[in-house]
């Protein structure tokens, strides 16, 4: 099928809508032959990877490391939380403004699952979609002992979650170590019972087996319910000092994890929630690094590491 020259003029003057019409009714060969945009990862930056560095000195890394929008961290792992009340609002957003980036998130572990309805305002004001926090009930339940208490984990959310969605944000619950969400099954009874699309899962590797495949079978499991991937694994761990080089083994490319089947999983379920290169230092609310531009040099190898898992290949 050919479209004459007028009724590709009468679909240009229909405007997007019709032209999108007209493209919708292509025949399949020629649909072939348009492009699909290649799966990326959508990077936020946290905040804490530089400790209590100033903000103004922080925001203008952010670009640089791939991502165009900010997690602020609260103390103790960083404290741009507080330096963004101790600006101003509006000198934050001045200051957002000048380094063409957005606040895409906070995390908030210092509030609880159930004290996040005050950040609330301050997110939508910004236009941020996203607060991350933790679970709450027994710990390091198992079994149906563990169905049932994140079930009614998620029972108590329900006005956190109707709040949330008000404000147009995202609430993240994050598997920690020692807490009710810690293991594979506990995410799984997590996605299953959250049903409100404001109500989803911030998955850190670091905290579960290091097993690359069971890590992308659950990426996959999960599907819909993640919104956000830490990039982080164990490595040696970062509850102890130790060499720097040792402590550095959580960064993507630098412990024995192999990210490929983990990025084949996020490109599977065709991720589209947010990705951040993560560590922690010890001890905690110093840069992972000595310098801001060592940060965030680090940053990029982990982010060129993970790229190249997610090239098309021939």
């Amino acid at each position: 099928m050919q479209l004459t020259r007028l009724e590709m003029c009468r679909l240009i003057a229909a405007g997007p809508a019709a032209t999108l019409l007209g493209a919708a009714r292509l025949p399949a060969e020629e649909k072939k032959q348009v492009k699909k945009q290649p799966f990326a990862l959508r990077y936020t930056l946290a905040s804490c990877m530089y400790g209590t560095t100033k903000l103004e000195e922080i925001l203008p890394e952010v670009r640089k490391t791939g991502a165009n929008a900010i997690d602020l961290w609260p103390r103790r792992h960083g404290d741009q939380r507080e330096q963004m009340e101790a600006l101003g609002h509006d000198r934050f957003a001045q200051l957002l403004r000048q380094n063409n980036v957005r606040l895409g998130m906070t995390t908030r572990y210092d509030l609880g699952p159930f004290g996040l309805q005050p950040e609330l305002p301050v997110l939508k004001k910004f236009g941020a979609t996203l607060v991350i926090s933790g679970s709450s009930g027994p710990r390091n339940a198992r079994g149906d002992e563990c169905r049932l208490a994140v079930r009614q984990f998620v029972e108590k959310m329900k006005p956190h979650a109707a709040a949330a969605e008000e404000h147009g944000v995202v609430i993240g619950i994050e598997n920690h170590g020692h807490a009710l969400i810690n293991t594979p099954d506990s995410l799984r009874y997590l996605a299953e019972f959250a049903e409100s699309p404001n109500l989803g899962i911030a998955m850190a590797p670091y905290h579960l087996p290091q097993d690359p495949a069971l890590l992308g079978r659950l990426i996959e499991d999960l599907g819909p319910k993640l919104v956000h991937f830490y990039a982080w694994q164990h490595g040696q761990g970062c509850m102890k000092k130790m060499p720097k080089e040792q402590e550095l083994e959580q960064m993507p490319g630098r412990g024995s994890l192999d990210f490929r089947p983990i990025m084949a999983a996020l490109r599977k379920i065709n991720y589209s929630g947010r990705t951040e290169i993560f560590m922690h230092p010890t001890p905690r609310g110093i840069p992972i690094l000595p310098t801001t531009a060592a940060v965030t040099a680090e940053i990029n190898r982990a982010r060129q590491y993970l790229e190249t898992f997610l090239i098309e290949k021939a």
